[in-house]
């Protein structure tokens, strides 16, 4: 009887477990009410977070990626790597490299930005 009341509670305690070691889910963002652009939005996130000497300016960009214009910022926002990078999501390299994560607000212009067509 023990070994049964044992059993089922280590069954139970299984389950829950796996149960809560689900994928996290990316949470959707609210993106009504507001339409970033990137000459008063973006651009000033970029030139003082990503665009800098030794990371992503036109000159010696880290890794081929300039994001010193709107062109570029738009064509390397496409694919979603930028995004991915910013958020720190797993599977890409955390930026800005070397500093703390960009806050909540940034995070979110940004992704509104790109949702409604990265506008200029």
């Amino acid at each position: 009887m023990n070994n049964v009341k044992i059993f089922s509670t280590l069954s139970i305690s299984f389950l829950l477990l796996f149960a809560s070691c689900s994928k996290d889910e990316e949470t959707k963002v609210d993106c009504s009410g507001t339409t970033p652009t990137y000459t008063g939005d973006i651009a000033p996130i970029i030139n003082l977070t990503c665009a800098i000497s030794g990371c992503h300016s036109a000159i010696f960009p880290a890794d081929g990626l300039d994001l010193s214009n709107y062109v570029k910022v738009k064509s390397a926002s496409i694919n979603g790597k930028v995004l991915q990078s910013i958020k720190h999501l797993s599977g890409v390299e955390a930026m800005p490299q070397g500093a703390a994560k960009l806050s909540v607000d940034k995070i979110t212009k940004v992704e509104c930005w790109i949702q409604a067509g990265a506008p200029e």
